[in-house]
């Protein structure tokens, strides 16, 4: 698994399902350089089990990363007519029905692949066929960007193991913390607590006082 922080976020161009139900067939986290931090996650698959409890939690607290001035984006391996049916059922039939925030198709996978969350890769077996080694589908992988197109923060969990919202709130909180202050973030640091210079007084004092 690669570590992609502090390198710039892999490029790409692709399709993309925006605002519920429009295709945008050329989307790209371009956009987004100079302007917002971007939240890019991938899921596995469209009308599974754990992906909408995901992809809707992360519609609940859309307006949050909004106030930061922070783009979420989704994306998986299916299509985009996937994203599109599945965008306009019904929660109560397993449907993600009032998501709004981007999800991207990757439907080749070069995306995954990539970002290093494509649970498997390409080989050549013994007769020469070509044939694809592990489940042709992401990870629960979440990369963290800055503006400047740099990966700050990254988590990859397996299938079975829905990520925390929270969490990435978070995280966005404790990188614009530290660009607009210049102080670091301690362990379980929240908006609102104090951080620290990168100094052994300030160390010493922070300690002091927990």
């Amino acid at each position: 698994m690669s570590v992609l922080v502090g390198k710039k976020a892999p490029s790409f161009e692709s399709v993309a399902v925006v605002n519920g139900g429009e295709f945008v067939e050329k989307f790209s986290l371009e956009q987004y350089i100079g302007k917002k931090h971007v939240v890019f996650f991938f899921y596995p698959l469209d009308f599974t089990f754990v992906c909408p409890t995901e992809l809707l939690a992360f519609q609940e607290k859309l307006q949050e990363f909004e106030k930061r001035n922070v783009a979420v984006v989704g994306c998986s391996i299916d299509s985009k007519f996937s994203h599109w049916a599945w965008l306009n059922t019904e929660k109560n039939k397993g449907g993600i029905k009032g998501v709004k925030y981007p999800i991207v198709s990757d439907l080749s996978k070069t995306i995954a692949a990539n970002y290093d969350v494509l649970a498997g890769e390409w080989i050549y077996n013994e007769d020469g066929t070509l044939e694809f080694d592990g489940t042709p589908q992401a990870y629960r992988g979440l990369f963290l960007i800055d503006k400047q197109g740099i990966v700050r923060h990254q988590v990859v969990n397996d299938f079975p193991l829905g990520r925390s919202i929270d969490e990435a709130l978070r995280m966005v909180d404790a990188l614009q913390f530290n660009e607009e202050n210049g102080e670091v973030c301690p362990a379980d640091w929240h908006k609102g607590d104090e951080g620290m210079k990168e100094t052994s007084d300030s160390v010493a004092s922070y300690l002091s006082k927990h």
